[in-house]
C-alpha cells in the first residue's frame, strides 16, 4: 500500500519534498505524510479534493488487503 502512495506522490511532487511514516496496528495502517510547506497545497487541493482522492484510492487497496487505512498530512518543519 505504501508503494501506491509513493507512486501517487511522486507524480504530484518531487521525492525530496515529502516524507512518509507508516504505522501499522493490526489491520489498521496509518500514513503520516510530512510535506514541504511550499507544495502542501498540491497535495491537499481545492477543498481537500486531491487528498480525498488519494484516501479513496488507498481505501480500495486496503479492502483488497483486508485492512483499514488513514492518512495524516502535515507541514514539515525544516
Amino acid at each position: 500500500m505504501k508503494e501506491l502512495l509513493v507512486f501517487i506522490l511522486n507524480n504530484l511532487i518531487e521525492n525530496d519534498q515529502y516524507q512518509i511514516k507508516e504505522i501499522s496496528d493490526g489491520n489498521h495502517v496509518t500514513f503520516e505524510i510530512k510535506i514541504d510547506p511550499n507544495v502542501i497545497g498540491l497535495i491537499i487541493g481545492k477543498n481537500g479534493s486531491v487528498v480525498k482522492s488519494i484516501r479513496n484510492l488507498l481505501k480500495v487497496r486496503a479492502v483488497i488487503e483486508e485492512k483499514t487505512v488513514s492518512i495524516s498530512v502535515e507541514e514539515e518543519l525544516n
